[in-house]
């Protein structure tokens, strides 16, 4: 552990040199230092053919290296013990009786563990789940321990977008309020599988099963008091800029958990996005740090086995999740914020150059918007 860590300070360490050598490039003309302007994707080439010195990378390793040291203090079991010591316990202890909660991937590790604290605190909980073996063993699991009873569930494949729709379409029609959703469910499936509708599994789950289940859910949220909507996201984001020009890895499949993270972009600008154009509904995005999930050994078996017992546990990890759906301090946030261990924190990481335009940004949205119609429009 102590050899990967020195590694990766090395790493960082030279591509900031790197970096502080691209942003104080001088100009033959001049000698003073003038700043470089962020490459756009598509220029990134060309660009750092032009430096010499600069490749793309530098830049890859820069933003990995930073996002591992700052792992290493934050997103372990550790970090959320130092981090618990600022925790108000009052924001907790509050009674949702009456209020309802639709959790996506409620039947294990994260999903589950947020399911079981607030039905312990009297929620109506909905699960949405894939697997009804598995659902309904968890389900069985909650009743028991919180001895709420008022926790159903419903079986949904959020790649499937056509079924995410006519699921929240019908839920809207047999429920008269849904407080809070909460987007947990995701999926790293590490070579490129395209779904019976076309599209790239990771994609189809991570982004526009969530995208299609948010928007169609909007509605009834706007009805309901003090609607939230949370969406469960990853600090693997931080090493990834928006990729509006290929959201479904056709030019080039890097690996399973490259395109989690770029998914998991994709739900972070979605969440600002959303709470810009709804302002009554709360929505915030977050990181439940480094889990040990079942989700997290299946997927990542090498990452799991090397953190061992420096991982969260499901509880640590879905407490952020827990207090951004039920305390009313965090109805005080502003909305659109990415939030880590119950306080907002940047979206990016320092000097990344992951930012986008807003030209970038409609761009994405506006493929989203295009992709779910064709869904609801082959259905209607």
């Amino acid at each position: 552990m102590n050899e990967l860590i020195t590694l990766c300070c090395d790493l960082a360490h030279r591509a900031v040199s790197v970096l502080k050598g691209c942003c104080r490039a001088r100009s033959p003309e001049s000698s003073s230092p003038r700043a470089l302007p962020a490459p756009r994707d598509a220029d990134r080439s060309s660009w750092s053919n032009s430096l010499g010195f600069y490749s793309l990378d530098n830049m890859s390793l820069y933003r990995n290296g930073i996002w591992f040291l700052n792992g290493i203090q934050q997103y372990t079991r550790r970090g959320y013990e130092a981090a618990f010591k600022d925790f108000k316990p009052q924001d907790l202890d509050v009674s949702v009786v009456g209020r309802s909660f639709m959790i996506t991937g409620a039947n294990s590790g994260i999903g589950k563990a947020t399911a079981m604290a607030i039905a312990k605190k009297g929620g109506t909980v909905h699960m949405v789940c894939r697997n009804r073996d598995r659902a309904d063993e968890a389900r069985s699991d909650i009743v028991s321990e919180s001895g709420n009873v008022e926790v159903y569930v419903h079986i949904v494949d959020l790649s499937e977008t056509h079924k995410v729709w006519e699921f929240a379409e019908a839920f809207k029609r047999q429920h008269p309020a849904l407080n809070v959703l909460i987007n947990n469910a995701g999926c790293m499936v590490h070579t490129r599988e395209v779904t019976s509708e076309g599209l790239e599994k990771n994609f189809a789950t991570n982004t526009l099963g969530v995208y299609i289940l948010t928007e169609t859910l909007i509605p009834l949220l706007q009805k309901s008091r003090d609607p939230r909507v949370i969406t469960v996201s990853s600090g693997g984001m931080l090493v990834q800029k928006l990729r509006v020009h290929d959201l479904q890895s056709e030019s080039g499949f890097e690996d399973g958990v490259a395109v989690y993270a770029q998914n998991k972009r994709q739900q972070v600008v979605l969440t600002q996005q959303w709470a810009q154009a709804n302002p009554v509904i709360h929505f915030s995005a977050m990181h439940p740090g480094w889990v040990d999930t079942p989700a997290v050994s299946a997927s990542m078996p090498q990452f799991h086995q090397m953190m061992g017992e420096r991982l969260r546990s499901a509880e640590q990890g879905a407490d952020t999740a827990v207090w951004l759906a039920v305390s009313r301090a965090a109805a005080k946030t502003s909305g659109g914020q990415f939030f880590q261990d119950r306080r907002p924190v940047p979206a990016h990481l320092p000097l990344a150059w992951t930012h986008s335009s807003a030209e970038e940004i409609q761009d994405f949205m506006t493929q989203l918007e295009t992709l779910a119609r064709s869904v609801t429009q082959s259905l209607t």
